[in-house]
């Protein structure tokens, strides 16, 4: 969602620049990745008419994984929302869901960052290369981000 503000920002087209939509779901009944899998399967085929890459991921199993991908080990996470609160810079950490209530946004180091286009890192879980490169990333598509170092 912080990319489209981006693009709102500078006044780009939604969806420029934007690698992929992440779905991020939270199921700790079932940490195989078989169950992870039949989901992403079945979100493949619901999603199977857009023209952007949707990815589904179960924030339940992260740990099972984090440590070998990242090389520092991740506690289990207690809900989607905490994977959220852990990304790598804290203009990142935001997301939406629906509820009975209606939609409902989850945004714990506020809007303000997204919005004036400024990453800060955020140490509490992903290494200092994630971030770092996140920024690099980032600023190649929208030369106009600034951010605070590590």
């Amino acid at each position: 969602m912080f990319q489209n503000v981006w693009n709102a920002v500078e006044g780009r087209a939604p969806g420029y620049g934007i690698k992929d939509y992440d779905v991020f779901y939270f199921d700790a009944t079932d940490l195989s990745w078989a169950a992870e899998d039949r989901v992403i399967v079945a979100a493949d085929a619901l999603f199977s008419d857009l023209e952007v890459t949707v990815q589904v991921r179960n924030e339940a199993r992260v740990h099972l994984w984090y440590e070998e991908k990242f090389g520092t080990p991740a506690a289990p996470f207690t809900s989607a929302a905490d994977a959220i609160d852990a990304f790598a810079s804290t203009t990142c950490c935001v997301g939406i869901t629906r509820d009975e209530a209606g939609l409902r946004v989850h945004a714990p180091y506020g809007l303000a960052d997204g919005f004036a286009m400024h990453m800060r890192p955020h140490r509490r879980l992903a290494p200092r290369r994630v971030y770092e490169t996140k920024v690099r990333e980032y600023r190649s598509r929208w030369p106009s981000l600034t951010s605070d170092p590590w």
